[in-house]
């Protein structure tokens, strides 16, 4: 059973959670998400979620080894409370977003993210893996062929970048999103890939080859900002060969020219 939790988020675009401990209380988070901490908290680094750390070097090992295929590091690290009041611990966003705080026991117990979604959670969460059953899932679907599974009665937390959007699926309703742009979902909602079906608009859409389908019923998470999509933009504006660039390269390069052009040749008027 999870440790009981309060918390509360700050921030509207760069957002970080902070999480309220009774002593002997406890909360897991990914490795280099913590932000701040106060005295009298124990943090310890452990294999795997630390939700195996009585069940000897076999659960230890299984609990790492499930990170591991979800392309996470191998480490979480644990904060307990070893004070006698309340102490707290605070995680951060790892880039602009939403902080969604998960209560488990009242969606069945169980929810699939994406990999990198997880930020932190209550002790006694798990942190598992989710293969998908379908062939073009695993393939083209995107962000990987294997998704985090959260098991447990706690609370967890996880990040989307951007926006976000929640929406409860009715039973047979079909929504269909760019596969970077699902955070998470139900067990109960079926997740398929699509070809988009024309060959002119998968090459040119801008769009990518496939889409995901979802089929309800069941809560779904989508984020407006993959980090995916995030990052190739910077990548795409910045400077290939080193160096600096003028925004408005014209007139940045008149200004510049110009500036140099009078150092270099003596103007003193």
């Amino acid at each position: 059973m999870a440790d009981v939790i309060d918390y509360e988020i700050f921030g509207s675009e760069m957002q970080y959670v902070e999480i309220e401990l009774d002593p002997g209380e406890a909360a897991i988070g990914e490795a280099g998400s913590m932000m701040y901490m106060q005295d009298g908290l124990d943090m310890d680094s452990v294999f795997g979620d630390g939700s195996a750390q009585h069940s000897g070097l076999v659960g230890k090992l299984l609990g790492a080894g499930k990170r591991l295929l979800t392309g996470e590091s191998l480490f979480t690290t644990i904060y307990t409370n070893q004070s006698n009041g309340k102490r707290r611990v605070a995680f951060a966003a790892p880039y602009p977003g939403k902080i969604v705080p998960l209560d488990l026991k009242a969606m069945g117990g169980t929810f699939i993210c994406q990999k990198d979604a997880f930020l932190c959670a209550a002790r006694g969460v798990a942190l598992g893996i989710a293969f998908q059953r379908k062939l073009g899932v695993g393939f083209f679907g995107g962000e990987g062929f294997v998704m985090q599974k959260l098991d447990g009665d706690g609370l967890a937390f996880v990040h989307a970048g951007g926006t976000l959007l929640k929406r409860d699926l009715a039973p047979g309703e079909i929504l269909r999103v760019d596969t970077g742009c699902l955070v998470g979902l139900q067990p109960s909602v079926d997740y398929d890939i699509q070809y988009v079906g024309k060959i002119k608009t998968a090459l040119f859409g801008g769009e990518g080859l496939f889409f995901a389908t979802l089929r309800g019923p069941g809560t779904i998470y989508l984020q407006s900002l993959p980090f995916s999509r995030l990052a190739s933009r910077v990548f795409a504006a910045a400077p290939q060969r080193g160096g600096a660039r003028e925004e408005g390269s014209l007139l940045g390069g008149l200004a510049v020219g110009g500036v140099l052009g009078g150092l270099l040749g003596g103007d003193d008027e």
